[in-house]
């Protein structure tokens, strides 16, 4: 099957799509608060303020979590802005905890800058360095994220000088507006733009309803029928042989 309107551009999602993230998140989440736990005993310590109870004692991970939901139910407009939702949550905890109000605000931006940190050291797919390289050469590149990497601190971000934080635009994908700025920026028209994403609801519906095309990333052996225009690959490295296919490649 032949596109009718030659592809220009190229969207990706990132998390689970150029890299595995799942245990980036866990050794992320669960590193920064064993930190903060660690820095602020010693800190207490050294002013001669010992706590009774440790801070990650009185307040375990899963208060954390659910303060975070708490947060993102009580700000629906920020639900997809995760930065600012741990960093609240951090800081609501710290003052609970005893902190002054100045106290809890510079340890919680602590906490943010080891999350920070932590959350870029990713491992893109061995492949992908070279793909992007490969694909910049003949289309226009952009990233679309919920998540909160910013792709630019990543040696990948050479490769994408159009960049979506959607939760900071308070529109987490699916939400449309965030592929719509990314189409803006680029320049490009639905039908021009292949979208590249592995969920379901976040990355295939949305481009879908744009009228764009979708490579979506689902090793899932199945028989469902697939609508026009989404194609099923079992690995971002098959991206440049779907590409061959629906004619879109150059050279």
């Amino acid at each position: 099957m032949c596109a009718t309107i030659r592809l220009q551009a190229l969207t990706f999602d990132l998390d689970d799509t150029l890299w595995d993230n799942h245990q980036v998140m866990v050794e992320t989440e669960t590193g920064h608060y064993a930190w903060l736990d660690e820095a602020l005993e010693d800190w207490q310590r050294n002013r001669g303020q010992a706590p009774a109870r440790r801070f990650a004692e009185r307040f375990p991970l899963e208060a954390f979590l659910d303060r975070r939901r708490e947060l993102a139910a009580a700000y629906p407009l920020r639900r997809g802005d995760f930065t600012w939702l741990r960093e609240q949550a951090l800081r609501w905890l710290l003052e609970a905890y005893g902190l002054d109000s100045d106290a809890a605000r510079s340890w919680a931006g602590a906490a943010m800058d080891r999350f920070m940190l932590l959350r870029h050291r990713v491992t893109p797919h061995p492949e992908v360095e070279s793909l992007l390289t490969t694909l910049g050469q003949h289309y226009r590149l952009a990233s679309i994220t919920n998540g909160n990497v910013d792709i630019h601190r990543l040696p990948l971000g050479r490769h994408f000088p159009v960049a979506i934080a959607a939760g900071e635009l308070f529109a987490p994908k699916p939400d449309a507006r965030p592929f719509l700025a990314a189409l803006a920026r680029l320049g490009t028209s639905p039908a021009q733009t292949l979208h590249v994403g592995d969920s379901w609801r976040e990355d295939v519906e949305p481009a879908r309803r744009l009228g764009m095309q979708v490579a979506w990333i689902s090793p899932h052996i199945d028989d469902m029928p697939l609508p026009a225009g989404i194609h099923r690959l079992n690995h971002v490295r098959e991206l440049p042989e779907l590409l061959r296919l629906v004619g879109g490649e150059q050279g």
